[in-house]
């Protein structure tokens, strides 16, 4: 059983965690249920958010009377001291503790730091000194506020996407966390669902011995693959090394990773799924992606205003209207029998 130590918060776990967005998508009994299997059989750590809908009051649920025996991790997308009380107080009653193990700044587009002028960071230490927060953490999808946090030394863990996917300045990224003390823990592991195969993705990441990957999980099936690897964990050989190889042939460039702050759209456009749709229909099975209800979501394109918004909250920096587009006219293509 490989364990991961979250850098100076000393919190050392299976080197397998929940991602608990996935659930709001799920009812609650079947949530409870799915949670606490996890736990039975070894997953230890579990991250939410305030955004996640219910997710927070399902992982509350689960483990009401054994909170000690786990560890939280949630975050708070608040922009002022006054909504970061507010989301403290509704995360504790969500998740009936009094404590969160790591508390996070829920990607914001800067480094919150002591003095800046929001307050944000002096309010998190104040939850810290009262004890309702055991340890600060930030989560980011742009390299650069990520760097910032890391270099900063006011953080404790940084939540990043990290797959095998991966640039060489994101595996710099991990680099210096490691160096810093500082607790990476994976997001996007499997990128939004164009990863396939969870056995490569689960060899890549466990080179890294500083990372934590939080898996998101939505179904029984989902949670057996990766607890499997608790106990047998794939290893990287060369038919991984050859599956890698080929995804980063096909993947790697501007695509859209379906984080979806660029939501919501003026006009109704599923941006995040649509944008990847063509990928989508490549790496999974087609007949899901050309339902009637998904036809109805892709014409929904024609309607885009071109008016800037989805690209300028995109942190990857993709030309997001381009790719929606792009991705239109090959879905038309599909639909009219022509191979992609």
């Amino acid at each position: 059983m490989a364990k991961v130590t979250l850098g100076k918060t000393g919190i050392t776990v299976e080197k397998n965690a929940f991602g608990a967005l996935p659930i709001q998508r799920i009812g609650r009994e079947e949530a409870v249920k799915l949670l606490r299997r996890a736990y039975c059989q070894g997953v230890t750590f579990f991250d939410t958010a305030r955004w996640y809908t219910d997710s927070e009051e399902k992982v509350g649920e689960a483990f009401q009377g054994m909170r000690e025996k786990v560890y939280i991790a949630t975050k708070t997308g608040a922009s002022t001291p006054e909504e970061f009380w507010k989301d403290l107080e509704t995360s504790l009653g969500n998740l009936r503790t009094d404590y969160i193990d790591i508390y996070q700044f829920h990607n914001p587009s800067f480094c919150p730091r002591p003095g800046d002028g929001t307050g944000l960071y002096e309010a998190m230490l104040e939850a810290r000194a009262q004890g309702k927060v055991r340890h600060i953490g930030i989560t980011n999808h742009r390299l650069n506020v990520a760097t910032e946090a890391v270099e900063s030394g006011l953080y404790e863990t940084l939540q990043f996407p990290f797959c095998y996917l991966a640039t060489e300045k994101d595996i710099e990224l991990v680099r210096k966390t490691e160096e810093a003390d500082m607790g990476f823990i994976a997001m996007k592991a499997l990128s939004g669902g164009l990863i396939t195969n969870s056995a490569a993705a689960y060899a890549f990441l466990a080179q890294y011995g500083n990372v934590l990957p939080i898996w998101g999980v939505q179904r029984e099936s989902e949670l057996d693959e990766f607890l499997s690897y608790i106990d047998n964990p794939p290893g990287m050989d060369p038919e991984l090394e050859a599956v890698i190889a080929h995804d980063r042939q096909e993947l790697l460039g501007d695509f859209c990773r379906g984080c979806g702050y660029c939501m919501p759209c003026p006009v109704g456009i599923e941006i995040n799924n649509m944008a990847r749709m063509s990928l989508m229909i490549r790496r999974a099975p087609s007949q899901a992606q050309l339902t009637p209800q998904m036809q109805e979501k892709m014409h929904r394109i024609k309607e885009c205003l071109h008016c800037g918004k989805c690209r300028s909250k995109c942190p990857y920096g993709l030309d997001t209207p381009a790719l929606l587009e792009k991705n239109y006219q090959d879905y038309l293509e599909i639909l009219e029998g022509k191979p992609l």
